[in-house]
């Protein structure tokens, strides 16, 4: 099903104007000044310039831009596969690859069928961290930011552990 068209036509001349020895002259002296009190070279104008003011051919070609665009068109850009985020394409840069993939294929299926992906992931989740254990010299960025939240978390929960306990 195709969207509405618009095209534009822009006339093009096929034959070229004769160069006018005067305007030529003109084209070749320095920008006029802006003093009011100096008569300018340049072509005297009423601002009322029409279409017919221009040189005219008969034998005008037309050029036709046409801006349509079918929704097809729209569907196969949507369908191309997008950019890869940094993330995945470091951790398909490593030794790592095909269980990252079947990770992100896990992820994505339970986020289609709106299971949990904790439960639903769960095997393909500990397969994937068993193997960056494994090429830890490669995975280690995210390995050690792993570590950082976990210690972040169990800081705050023994932060908060504190708190209740102070209040009791």
């Amino acid at each position: 099903m195709a969207a509405s068209s618009a095209a534009a036509t822009l006339p093009t001349s096929s034959t070229s104007v004769p160069p006018n020895p005067e305007t030529l002259n003109q084209a070749n002296d320095p920008l006029p000044s802006t003093d009011s009190s100096q008569p300018s070279n340049l072509p005297q104008t009423d601002g009322n310039s029409s279409h017919s003011d221009f040189p005219s051919n008969a034998e005008e070609d037309l050029v036709v831009i046409d801006e349509s665009v079918s929704m097809e068109e729209d569907e196969e850009v949507e369908g191309e596969e997008q950019e890869e985020c940094g993330f995945c394409l470091f951790m398909k840069g490593g030794g790592c690859k095909e269980p990252f993939i079947a990770w992100e294929k896990c992820v994505e299926e339970a986020e289609k069928t709106g299971e949990n992906v904790v439960n639903k992931c769960m095997d393909v989740t500990s397969l994937l961290k068993k193997c960056m254990d494994e090429h830890a010299d490669y995975y280690e960025p995210i390995l050690r930011a792993e570590r950082e939240m976990a210690d972040a978390i169990s800081e705050a929960e023994t932060e908060k552990e504190l708190i209740k306990g102070g209040d009791a």
